[in-house]
């Protein structure tokens, strides 16, 4: 064995005379070997080293033969020989004695070479000492040091387990961390196990290497005799130190496991809410026995592992109870619409208890033709929160909506309506929506907003664009500040045309503009299939890939071709006053509904007198005005328009002078129109006219 840490002696020349008394003091001995002479002379306590008495010592270094064995002879004189042949000063090393009893010991020499003017080797002076002490402490100290480097290893692990745990939703999700090459084959077991306690069983849940249970322990009952069931029962580890022991301790299960060469094994009690929710078991083939610094850490393992269980037990429960929530706030269908393929998903969100406000609905509307296509109002909205609360306010604010549209109030009405009511409720969440009353008849689409993203329209060659909407505010909002006007915005959806709405879950990502995002999912949809169902799955599937902690819901309406000629339909809208755009609307409403129902030869004059009887109401009035225009046969031929108002003043004709800018309202519409009059309404009237198509 080499000398560490070899330094050269500086002795003077007397020095064997003059024995340092440190040395003695020490335990070391002192020799001196005369190269020419071959005398290898000895003080007292070197002799005392290696285990001779002076007087028996001759003083020929053959003579210590018979307390060096010849292996340690020939490398301790390998090291010697090596030194005077490189020029060294000094070599040093240790080797071992046989003494007089037999037993080994170690000892340590350390020589000084002394040469003659020419380099020439002539003397070696040195000492000898009792090494075996030594070496002793420094093999327990590595030994100690290697205990503690597993140590600090094995609690390593436990920590990134901790730490990968932290973040298992699910009871899968700390399975896969266990068994996962990072996980708990670094504390060096070559299998593992683990059951929960279900109704007083134990159900094997996870078990590595594949293929390694024992057949029968799929289910067990906590009073048989397994370790799993023993630790469960009494919430105490076991740690089996042998075979031996596992042999003798449970017999019925050990037959199965003598193949797999366990040597030790540990089984821990999963006990969470001071309550066991389970047993895990970890098998070794490589170690007998546990320190109690192991058994300290293992005992830690268990108690992460069965938090990690119990959060993910608590969080599937939650998520559970969220979806199912969820689902029975959501329509339980969507109705079949005539001339319209449609086609809805939801998607919850990645983080949180998996529920929230957003909703979709189909509400089939009164009116459209029996044959050519019905009325439908699209809703999408997203109450503010991912909660309980969300939802439930969700859930009545769908259910509001649904009426107001079914009563046939107005697009604007039922969105301003919704927002008093939401207000009304006394909750502190508002919402966001947006509502589109559709006539498949005519593809006439009239559209209200309030504060949600704008819909998208793909058309039939599949290019795709975001529809720019005017809207108002929030639901709930509008009516705490008193501002209830939605304008309606009308546009028109042809055959093949496919309209899409969303909450802002399948648009925004965090630290993204909401208009790239917008126009992202523009170029998606516009390179998507044609069929509504695979493109919303595709869309759907998007948001997956992407997470993100927002909910997403969407919902695709695309018309059909028409078979028969568009009659029997119904518009309406609602005109506030000192609005001109909502103006503009209604004359666009009735110019596309006019010639989508096949008249157009009089739309110029439809949408004129319709446009005076419109301004006669706001201008002569106090309040708003809603327009009405109807079909009414199934041929298509004769139209009628209606303007409601809540005066009750009937409109009167007057003779319009020369220079006058007034006065020739009625007698416009009484050229135009061939039929028209004035009915009288609970607060108000409506005028009408009525017009046949060639």
């Amino acid at each position: 064995m080499a000398d560490r840490g070899a330094r050269a002696l500086s002795l003077p020349e007397d020095w064997l005379a003059h024995p340092d008394p440190i040395l003695a003091l020490n335990r070391m001995g002192s020799f001196d070997w005369d190269l020419d002479s071959g005398q290898f002379h000895m003080d007292a306590q070197a002799c005392e080293v290696f285990d001779v008495l002076p007087e028996e010592y001759d003083g020929r270094p053959e003579s210590l033969a018979v307390r060096v064995p010849p292996p340690e002879a020939a490398r301790l004189d390998a090291v010697v020989a090596r030194a005077i042949k490189d020029g060294s000063e000094n070599y040093g090393t240790y080797f071992r004695i046989r003494c007089r009893d037999g037993t080994s010991r170690w000892t340590h020499t350390q020589g000084y070479i002394r040469r003659d003017e020419s380099g020439r080797p002539r003397r070696v002076v040195g000492i000898v000492r009792d090494a075996t002490q030594e070496l002793a402490d420094s093999e327990s100290r590595s030994l100690r040091a290697a205990q503690d480097e597993a140590l600090r290893q094995q609690t390593n692990v436990v920590q990134v387990i901790s730490a990968a745990l932290a973040h298992a939703r699910s009871v899968q999700d700390v399975i896969d961390v266990l068994k996962d090459t990072h996980g708990i084959r670094h504390l060096g077991a070559a299998s593992l196990v683990m059951g929960l306690v279900e109704a007083g069983r134990i159900r094997l849940v996870a078990e590595g290497p594949a293929g390694s249970f024992v057949p029968g322990t799929r289910v067990t009952r906590t009073d048989e005799p397994y370790p799993m069931s023993e630790v469960v029962r009494t919430l105490v580890p076991r740690f089996i130190e042998s075979p031996e022991e596992f042999a003798e301790g449970y017999p019925i299960l050990w037959p199965h496991l003598a193949d797999l060469h366990i040597t030790s094994a540990a089984y821990l009690p999963l006990i969470a809410q001071a309550r066991p929710i389970g047993a895990m078991g970890l098998l070794y083939s490589d170690r007998r026995g546990f320190s109690a610094e192991e058994r300290a850490v293992l005992v830690a393992l268990g108690s992460s592992i069965a938090q990690s269980l119990m959060r993910a037990m608590l969080y599937e429960q939650d998520k559970d109870l969220a979806q199912g929530l969820q689902q029975a706030m959501l329509p339980r269908t969507i109705p079949s619409v005539r001339g319209a393929d449609v086609a809805v998903r939801y998607r919850s969100a990645a983080l949180g208890r998996d529920i929230g406000g957003d909703w979709y609905d189909l509400i089939p509307l009164p009116g459209g033709s029996p044959s050519g296509g019905g009325r439908v109002g699209a809703v999408i909205g997203d109450v503010q929160g991912h909660d309980t609360h969300a939802a439930a306010v969700m859930g009545q604010l769908r259910i509001v909506l649904r009426a107001y549209a079914a009563e046939g109030h107005t697009p604007a009405t039922v969105m301003a309506r919704a927002s008093v009511f939401l207000h009304e409720l006394d909750t502190d969440r508002f919402a966001t929506c947006l509502y589109a009353e559709a006539d498949l008849a005519t593809g006439v689409v009239q559209v209200v907003r309030a504060g949600h993203i704008d819909p998208l329209l793909r058309h039939a060659d599949g290019t795709c664009r975001r529809v720019a909407v005017e809207g108002g505010l929030p639901l709930g909002l509008s009516a705490e500040f008193g501002r209830l006007e939605y304008p309606v915005s009308t546009l028109e959806l042809d055959p093949g045309h496919t309209l899409l709405l969303c909450t802002d879950g399948l648009v925004e990502q965090p630290g993204a503009d909401l208009d790239d995002g917008m126009r992202g999912l523009t170029a998606v949809i516009a390179d998507g299939p044609d069929d509504v169902r695979a493109l919303a799955d595709r869309l759907i599937r998007m948001a997956e890939e992407r997470g993100g902690d927002d909910d997403v819901a969407l919902l695709l309406l695309r018309r059909g071709v028409p078979q028969t000629p568009r009659a029997g339909g119904r518009l309406r809208q609602h005109v506030a006053p000192g609005d001109p755009e909502a103006l503009v609307q209604a004359r666009h409403m009735i110019r596309a509904a006019v010639r989508a129902w096949g008249a157009h030869e009089r739309a110029d004059e439809i949408e004129l007198v319709g446009d005076e009887l419109i301004t006669n109401a706001l201008m002569h009035t106090e309040g708003s005005a809603i327009v009405t225009l109807r079909a009414l046969d199934s041929s298509g031929r004769t139209l009628r328009i209606e303007v409601e108002d809540s005066s009750s003043a009937l409109p009167r004709r007057r003779e319009a002078g020369a220079e006058g800018v007034s006065g020739r309202g009625l007698l416009l519409v009484d050229r135009l129109a061939d039929v028209w009059g004035v009915e009288a309404r609970g607060g108000g009237k409506a005028v009408w006219c009525e017009f046949r198509a060639p």
